[in-house]
C-alpha cells in the first residue's frame, strides 16, 4: 500500500516498494509498439503534449492537483503525503534519460558476467562488475521515480470505474517499472511517450480484473470502451441518439453482438443499497423473492388444500384415495393408470371407472360450489 510508501525512513528505501519486477505479463516489444500505436490519444494528442502537461510542477501542487480530480473523490492524507513527496523529485531531459539508460545497460550486462563461470573474461573485476549492477540498479530507481507523475497523471483520468485512486496509482507504477525494463534509447524517444502506452495497459488491466463485481474479458472491456466513444461521436455527429443499427454499423459488429456488449457493461448493484428520499429503505425491500410464495398465494393454497380435502372426504376412500394419486395431490405426482391399478390390485381399467364416478359426484353443484371460487 502507498502507506508503506509515504512512511518509509528514506526516498530510496521507500522506492523499493514500488520498484518490484513483474515477470508474468504478456508485453509487446519496443519495436511492436512504435509500429502499431499512433503518436496520439484517443482525443487526438500528441503524446508529447499529453506528457509535458503531466509532468508539470503545478500539477502537483497539493491544492492545484486536488482541484483537478473528480469531486468525489478524497484525498486522504497518504495520497496527499505521497502526492507531495513525488512532487519533489526533479524531472529528467532526454540527454539526462539516455545517460542513466546506459548506466542501466551496462548494469545489466555486468549482472551476466556475474552469472558467467569465469567473470574475469570481461576485462573487468569482480568488484568493477558488482559495482555497475549497483550503479545499473541506482539508475533504473532514478528513471522510475522521475516519472511517478506521469502515472499519477494518467491514474487520475481512471477514478471512478471500480478502483481506487491508490491502487491505479500502484498498477501504473508496475507498466512504468515495465516500460522501463523494455526502454530502448537507441530510437531517440523519450522513455514518457514509451512509458505512456505501458502505464495505461497496466492500469486497463487493472479495471478489467478488479473493477467490477463480475469479471469482463480484456477484448470485452476494449468493446465496452469503443462502444462507449462511438455513441458519443455519433450524438455529436447527428445531434441525436443513435439507433442500435447505427452504432453497430459504426462499430463494424452485428447487433446481435451488440446486445451481448451492453449486457456485460451492466453492473451489479447491490440489495443493500440506500434508496429513496430519506435513503431508509433498502432496494432489496422493494424486490420480489421468487424463491419464496408471497403470503396471499400461501393463503389460498392453504385454503384451496382444505377445501380439496373437505370435497375428496365426502367421496369414498377409494375414490378419493383414487384422485389423489392420478391428479397429484399426495406427493406432487400423477400417476398413470396402470400405476394406480397395481397399488389397488386391480385392472387399469377399474381405475378408470372408479376415476370417472367419483369425477362425477364431484361435478354435483353441491360440491362443485365449494370449489368455483379457486378456478376464476
Amino acid at each position: 500500500m502507498l502507506a508503506d510508501y509515504v512512511h518509509a525512513k528514506s526516498s530510496q528505501s521507500s522506492l523499493n516498494y514500488f520498484v518490484v519486477d513483474d515477470q508474468d505479463q504478456d508485453l509487446v516489444t519496443q519495436n511492436q509498439y512504435y509500429d502499431a500505436t499512433a503518436d496520439s490519444d484517443e482525443d487526438g494528442h500528441s503524446n508529447d503534449e499529453l506528457q509535458d502537461e503531466a509532468l508539470k510542477d503545478d500539477d502537483f501542487d497539493e491544492g492545484a492537483f486536488g482541484g483537478r480530480l473528480d469531486p468525489n473523490l478524497s484525498i486522504d492524507d497518504t495520497i496527499a503525503l505521497y502526492l507531495k513527496e513525488i512532487s519533489r523529485i526533479p524531472l529528467l531531459t532526454h540527454a539526462e534519460e539516455v545517460r542513466l539508460s546506459k548506466i542501466i545497460e551496462r548494469g545489466k550486462k555486468a549482472a551476466l558476467w556475474l552469472n558467467q563461470p569465469d567473470p574475469s573474461r570481461s576485462g573487468r573485476t569482480l568488484a568493477e562488475l558488482k559495482e555497475r549492477v549497483r550503479r545499473g540498479q541506482v539508475a533504473r530507481c532514478e528513471l522510475i521515480e522521475a516519472n511517478f507523475r506521469l502515472v499519477v497523471s494518467i491514474a487520475k483520468k481512471y477514478v471512478g470505474h471500480g478502483v481506487s485512486f491508490m491502487d491505479l496509482i500502484q498498477e501504473g507504477n508496475i507498466g512504468l517499472i515495465k516500460a522501463v525494463e523494455k526502454f530502448e534509447y537507441q530510437r531517440g524517444f523519450k522513455l514518457s511517450t514509451y512509458a505512456t502506452w505501458w502505464i495505461r495497459q497496466a492500469v486497463s488491466r487493472a479495471l478489467s480484473d478488479q473493477g467490477r463485481t463480475i469479471r469482463v474479458p480484456v477484448h470485452m472491456g476494449e468493446r465496452i470502451t469503443q462502444l462507449s466513444r462511438v455513441s458519443r461521436e455519433l450524438v455529436q455527429k447527428n445531434g441525436n441518439e443513435p439507433t442500435e443499427e447505427e452504432i453497430a454499423t459504426e462499430m463494424g459488429i452485428t447487433v446481435r453482438l451488440l446486445e451481448r456488449i451492453r449486457q456485460a457493461a451492466q453492473y451489479p448493484l447491490s440489495l443493500e443499497m440506500e434508496v429513496g428520499e430519506d435513503m431508509d429503505s433498502n432496494l432489496g425491500d422493494f424486490i420480489e423473492d421468487d424463491s419464496t410464495p408471497a403470503p396471499p398465494d400461501t393463503a389460498v393454497r392453504e385454503l384451496l388444500r382444505e377445501r380439496l380435502s373437505d370435497v375428496l372426504g365426502s367421496l369414498s376412500a377409494r375414490e378419493g384415495r383414487v384422485l389423489q394419486l392420478r391428479f397429484g395431490l399426495h406427493d406432487g405426482r400423477a400417476y398413470t393408470l396402470e400405476e394406480v391399478g397395481q397399488k389397488f390390485g386391480v385392472t387399469r381399467e377399474r381405475i378408470r371407472q372408479i376415476e370417472a364416478k367419483a369425477l362425477s359426484k364431484l361435478r354435483h353443484p353441491r360440491r362443485s360450489r365449494r370449489l368455483r371460487d379457486f378456478l376464476e
